[in-house]
């Protein structure tokens, strides 16, 4: 088990640092960036979750433990009944209500997990999706962007968390030395 959770952290860490950076300010911060969504990312498959030029109001910002204080992805700016889109191909493994709030989760391959907040559903556990296929449209309520609107846009391999906008940049491999 030890050894699994050592290669997790390795492939959440590649995935991390590849490709440049997109810079984002928090809400109250300075500018924001404006991403460009358009269809999936060549050598990825994954696409922005939202219809048209998007800005990130609140940036990820991982946890320095499993229960600490973090932002667990990004929130992206939107309006109250926009269409939600799979970031990428995968099954519905949760759509419904969480406590107060509609999310939907989608499996990927490879143990990845995205998650969009608040949605109002339509699609389904069991469910196939592929990307850019609409999963619901997005509601009011993530407190983190009142008064505004905006997705909360998730994204984990097993329980450890990842900059959703990783999945946009393209993947290159980098093989580390072995210590034996």
């Amino acid at each position: 088990m030890k050894a699994n959770r050592g290669w997790r952290s390795v492939l959440v860490g590649c995935l991390l640092a590849l490709g440049p950076g997109i810079a984002v300010a928090d809400i109250g911060g300075g500018p924001v960036d404006r991403l460009s969504s358009a269809s999936a990312t060549p050598g990825t498959g994954f696409m922005l979750p939202l219809a048209g030029d998007q800005v990130v109001l609140t940036p990820f910002r991982p946890p320095k433990n499993r229960y600490g204080t973090g932002h667990r992805g990004v929130d992206l700016a939107g309006v109250v009944g926009a269409r939600v889109l799979a970031a990428g191909s995968g099954t519905v493994v949760f759509a419904g209500l969480l406590v107060d709030r509609g999310v939907v989760s989608v499996q990927h391959a490879g143990a990845l997990r995205t998650t969009y907040e608040p949605v109002s559903a339509s699609v389904t556990a069991g469910q196939r999706v592929v990307t850019g296929q609409q999963i619901g449209v997005l509601e009011a309520g993530h407190p983190s962007c009142a008064p505004a609107s905006c997705l909360h846009w998730g994204a984990r391999i097993d329980t450890e968390y990842l900059d959703p906008l990783s999945l946009l940049r393209p993947w290159r491999v980098r093989l580390l030395p072995w210590d034996g």
